[in-house]
């Protein structure tokens, strides 16, 4: 009945072994994929929190203006040099320009 008991046991640690190399996989796919796109997703977030009128903003398609007006999930931008005033979704701002970027 012992021999019976410790079989099963050995049964056990050939499953968890079995199973250790997908734990560490995923462990490696959350700290290096996971986890940074976690973080990235939260600043940017934050980013759009603060905008403010004034603000020197990128878009994703590039174009860049100054915040003329912040509305719900809409802004718009004055876009030099003739100061066309544009309306883009919230989303769509990739980057805020600060005034030592623009002087590189």
């Amino acid at each position: 009945m012992t021999a019976l008991f410790l079989l099963q046991g050995a049964g056990g640690l050939s499953s968890l072994t079995t199973f250790l190399p997908f734990i560490l996989i995923f462990a490696v796919f959350y700290f290096l994929l996971i986890l940074p796109n976690q973080r990235k997703q939260k600043k940017w977030q934050e980013m759009l929190n603060n905008l403010k009128a004034g603000d020197r903003v990128t878009t994703t398609g590039g174009i860049r203006g100054t915040i003329f007006v912040i509305k719900d999930d809409v802004i718009q931008l004055r876009v030099a040099p003739d100061n066309l005033k544009i309306e883009v979704v919230k989303s769509a701002i990739a980057s805020v320009t600060t005034a030592g970027e623009e002087a590189k």
